[in-house]
């Protein structure tokens, strides 16, 4: 792995718009983007056109990057606020629901063991929320932003972003019991019935 050291001659490289240096930093985090990319986005051919549009706004605004920050986190960013513009493009076609009450508690997903799933297993079950639920849960839960910060960002109420999360975590929550029962059916291939020996 690269060391910081190499890092920030990349970012230098890429504020004196070197191609090559442009060039490695896309290689060496295009995969870690598009993964995030794509947990806001709705299709791959979307996420492509986020990480595109990320990548052309990270090496625009480069210059403005304060080594005192996470260089990955301010990308990250970039990509997130690319997702949420591409999200709000689409808004139009979307309906969301406001609710007066919302009965989701910050512990639902935690009642599930989540030692019963493996990290891809969890990123299925994320893929697979609608696109509204999953721009809400992937900005509170995996991105850290505040409901008021999220309603702001995609020009919703507040209680929408609060019933988009818990509508989101009901959904992932049958997802996932789907897949342990599913785990817990699966045929044990005869491995714990006794074998005749010649």
């Amino acid at each position: 792995m690269a060391s910081s050291q190499e890092l920030l001659g990349l970012i230098e490289g890429c504020k004196s718009q070197r191609p090559s240096s442009q060039r490695a930093l896309y290689t060496r985090f295009s995969g870690q983007l598009f993964a995030t990319a794509i947990r806001h986005t709705n299709a791959r051919e979307d996420a492509e056109d986020v990480l595109q549009e990320s990548f052309v706004k990270i090496f625009k605004h480069i210059s403005s990057y304060r080594e005192d920050f996470s260089f990955e986190g301010w990308m990250r960013r970039i990509v997130v606020n690319t997702a949420i513009t591409h999200y709000r493009r689409n808004l139009k076609h979307s309906h969301h629901h406001d609710i007066d009450e919302v009965h989701a508690t910050p512990g639902d997903l935690e009642n599930k063991n989540d030692n019963e799933f493996t990290a891809s297993e969890l990123e299925l079950a994320i893929s697979k929320l609608p696109l509204g639920y999953r721009t809400v849960f992937c900005m509170y839960v995996i991105e850290g932003y505040k409901h008021q910060e999220i309603a702001d960002k995609l020009g919703v109420d507040v209680n929408t972003s609060k019933s988009q999360l818990s509508r989101a975590r009901k959904y992932l929550q049958n997802v996932l019991a789907t897949l342990s029962s599913r785990a817990k059916s699966i045929p044990s291939m005869g491995l714990d019935q006794e074998v005749d020996t010649p």
